[in-house]
């Protein structure tokens, strides 16, 4: 393979990863309108996001189901539904 090659494959490589961040950040953030924070619904591993505590950062973390410090955004006016609430509890 010739350099020219080389470089056009490192560069397609690049681009790639980073129209594949781009798209898996927008989904991550999903379309919040019409949308609010859920605590305490959420399954292991599957958070949205920050936990209230602060203790992580990420989506992904929760370490056990319906922990209260943990949220996923769900429709509007559904959290009591799902037995969450929408402010964390203190």
């Amino acid at each position: 393979m010739n350099q020219k090659a080389i470089i056009h494959a490192a560069l397609a490589g690049l681009i790639a990863a980073s129209a594949g961040a781009a798209v898996a950040h927008a989904d991550d953030m999903g379309d919040k309108k019409g949308k609010e924070k859920c605590y305490g619904v959420a399954k292991a591993g599957q958070n949205d996001c920050a936990n209230a505590s602060g203790t992580h950062s990420c989506a992904g973390q929760a370490k056990a189901d319906n922990d209260p410090g943990e949220w996923k955004f769900v429709a509007k006016g559904t959290c009591d539904s799902l037995g969450g609430v929408v402010k964390p509890k203190k």
